[in-house]
């Protein structure tokens, strides 16, 4: 007879850390969480769309992440699971291997947790997957299903990727935390590449102590990924979570592009500055002007070279299996040369060394993680801009859920900071999580 949980199974929304706490006093629960996340995901997927394939065995296994179930994005490889990319074209594709972060994970113990919704080849061109909060409107993209899985609470715990904003924009749409870690601190091997320059791994949670141990336990390098840069190691107490860093010195950075940004959008973020300056933040506005004037085109220009080096092959071999929307972005890809290239990568490097130094004296940078909330429609996922300029110099990102706007749809902050300084922004974003204080709970989408 198999052991029966002694207490009440874990609610939906509970974080990683909290879930460890109690699968430690308790280590029959963490199975009964994992088979009622199955049950409620099942219930909720017809509406939801957020996965390609679920799991077929939760029962919890031992390790570090033991009974944790992780959502993992469709174009990161899965040995037992489908890995169809989002793309008609790997329908029934099952890797010979699970990609390394995978493999990782299954170390560490964690249930893998099915697989979730992408764009495209993690490019433009959306899957089904509606917004949780209301299903009207996109969840963002292009890890579309892992942000809006995590929203539910349905699992804790989920990977994306990040080639522009497809962690930090999706997090803040679905009001979830998101953290993108500095470039090359995840090995991408077994992860189906866009730009080799720009893709990173990342994840969504319900907590910042929840992305800050899932660094702490993934981060590493591969002999597949020729751009890792290791970390700094660090660990995570399962109790106390990371050291909050208080009264931080934040940057606040607007960007050019300040005034498209929605009215409600604009009206959170200012009592986001008054409450944390109220709170002992010191806190001063900074522009990074050259930064913002390589936003988009430096970073357009990589990701449209690579991404069509990576794919105008496989759409001469399968033009009907391809979007229009992906065709339109490698013949404009064609259409960028060399010597842009090239300039553009240069505009990359000079950007990347200069952060640091005009970074000096910041803890890290407080500034929007997207324009608004998510578009109405399904047919877009929403603009990348206030996150794109931190992926091109491979800054370490988290979005904080921060409030909501006009529709009812989550808005949020983005908390960034230098290159490699991962632990030090997360530091920084654990004591702004717990001086908002802001929680906003489960979608409605949750109580149907």
């Amino acid at each position: 007879m198999s052991q029966q949980s002694k207490l009440p199974t874990p609610k939906a929304g509970a974080g990683v850390l909290e879930l460890l706490r109690q699968f430690a006093a308790d280590p029959a629960a963490a199975s009964a969480y994992g088979e009622d996340c199955l049950k409620r995901t099942q219930r909720i997927e017809p509406q939801l769309k957020a996965f390609e394939y679920l799991p077929r065995d939760v029962t919890a296994k031992s390790g570090p992440l033991g009974g944790i179930p992780v959502a993992i994005k469709d174009i990161i490889a899965t040995s037992d699971m489908p890995t169809t990319n989002g793309s008609a074209i790997y329908r029934d594709h099952v890797p010979d291997a699970d990609a390394w972060v995978v493999a990782r994970l299954r170390d560490l113990g964690a249930t893998i947790f099915g697989k979730t919704v992408s764009t495209e080849f993690a490019w433009r061109h959306p899957g089904p997957t509606v917004n949780p909060w209301n299903p009207a409107h996109t969840p963002g993209g292009s890890s579309s299903g892992s942000a809006a899985a995590v929203a539910l609470g349905l699992v804790p715990l989920a990977l994306g990727t990040q080639t522009l904003g497809s962690v930090i924009r999706p997090a803040a749409f679905n009001g979830v935390v998101g953290f993108k870690p500095s470039f090359g601190a995840i090995p991408r091997t077994g992860v189906h590449p866009l730009s080799p320059s720009l893709d990173h791994v990342g994840f969504f949670a319900r907590r910042v102590d929840d992305a800050a141990l899932a660094l702490s336990l993934l981060a590493g390098t591969s002999a597949g990924d020729l751009h890792g840069r290791p970390l700094p190691g660090f660990d995570v107490d399962i109790d106390q979570g990371v050291a909050a860093l208080p009264r931080p010195r934040l940057a606040v950075v607007r960007f050019a592009k300040w005034e498209r940004a929605e009215a409600e959008q604009k009206t959170v973020f200012e009592a986001v500055i008054d409450k944390l300056r109220s709170a002992g933040a010191a806190i001063e506005e900074i522009e990074l002007r050259a930064l913002d004037a390589a936003n988009p085109d430096a970073i357009t220009t990589i990701m449209l070279s690579e991404a069509t080096t990576i794919f105008s092959g496989l759409i001469a071999r399968f033009p009907d299996r391809v979007s229009d929307v992906m065709k339109g972005h490698v013949e404009s890809g064609r259409g960028k040369t060399a010597m842009e290239y090239l300039a553009a990568k240069a505009v990359q490097a000079a950007r990347q060394a200069a952060l640091a130094q005009e970074l000096d004296g910041f803890d890290a940078v407080l500034t929007l993680p997207a324009f608004g909330e998510a578009p109405r429609g399904l047919d877009w996922t929403g603009d990348a801009e206030y996150c794109a300029p931190w992926t091109f110099v491979g800054a370490p990102a988290v979005a904080l859920p921060a409030g909501f706007g006009k529709n009812g749809l989550p808005l949020g902050i983005q908390i960034t900071g230098a290159y490699r300084n991962d632990l030090h922004v997360l530091r920084v974003a654990k004591w702004v999580e717990a001086t908002l204080a802001f929680d906003p709970g489960l979608p409605p989408l949750a109580r149907e």
